[in-house]
């Protein structure tokens, strides 16, 4: 199965060498390991020292490090046997907190949830988009001022809206859509306090943002989301836990009234 490395490596400068130089390694890491730098080289008509340095522009320390980094990517990205014994989508309240904290929950209800005067802007885009409008719809019944948008609108509805917005949240699996990079660099340029939904792994959305939850993602490299996977449904009720928390604040505030 050919992986799609296009999100993967999004941000990091790579010539067309070097695309096609991991291109061959994530294809072929079943034996490049074996091979070693000079073989992998000599199969792609280039120099040794290239791909060191595509290691090294990656952010690995070499090329074992960036194959052994690597290789528990690749290997998620697998068509699942089926088996009817393995339960995938088993997922429980811990698992939010794997990655997360209680206090990232409470900067999310203080900093966009509790929100009176100002709207609550939803970005993102593909498949992102389906769970961003669920949250945009559960926020309207809450009774929160917000915005919904994706990457079929108008950049407009976003920029000509920017002096009243008080939060951007962003949702976006891979962490690396430019056009979600984009909306988080113009409202930090205008101070707006930004969150992200995101994978696990290190990426360029959750840096940008002021708040960033992170959801498992087992199969990292897939980011045309053909195979099952657990992370939407984790994304989902991780918004359902929040909002559970959320709830519980307002009724007791209300019970102290």
């Amino acid at each position: 199965m050919l992986i799609d490395i296009s999100k993967f490596i999004q941000g990091k400068n790579l010539s067309e060498v070097d695309v096609h130089i991991l291109q061959y390694i994530v294809d072929h890491m079943d034996t490049v390991l074996h091979k070693g730098v000079r073989e992998i080289a000599k199969d792609n008509f280039t120099s040794p020292a290239t791909v060191i340095r595509l290691s090294k522009k990656l952010g690995y320390t070499g090329f074992v490090d960036m194959y052994y980094k690597l290789l528990p990517m690749i290997n998620k990205v697998e068509v699942p046997q089926a088996s009817g014994t393995e339960d995938f989508l088993e997922i429980s309240q811990k698992d939010f907190l794997i990655y997360n904290s209680m206090e990232d929950i409470e900067l999310f209800i203080s900093k966009v949830l509790q929100l009176k005067q100002k709207y609550i802007f939803i970005y993102a885009t593909g498949f992102s988009a389906i769970a961003a409008d669920y949250l945009y719809k559960k926020l309207l019944v809450l009774g929160r001022k917000t915005i919904f948008a994706s990457g079929t609108d108008s950049i407009g509805v976003f920029e000509n809206n920017l002096e009243d917005i008080g939060a951007l949240v962003v949702i976006s699996k891979s962490g690396e859509t430019q056009m979600v990079i984009e909306k988080l660099q113009a409202a930090k340029e205008h101070h707006v306090f930004t969150a992200s939904f995101t994978k696990e792994t290190s990426n360029r959305i959750a840096e940008l943002s002021d708040l960033n939850f992170k959801i498992n993602d087992p199969n990292k490299l897939d980011d045309r989301n053909m195979l099952p996977s657990s992370y939407f449904p984790s994304l989902m009720l991780l918004f359902e836990f929040i909002f559970k928390q959320y709830l519980a604040q307002l009724g007791t505030k209300n019970g102290d009234e």
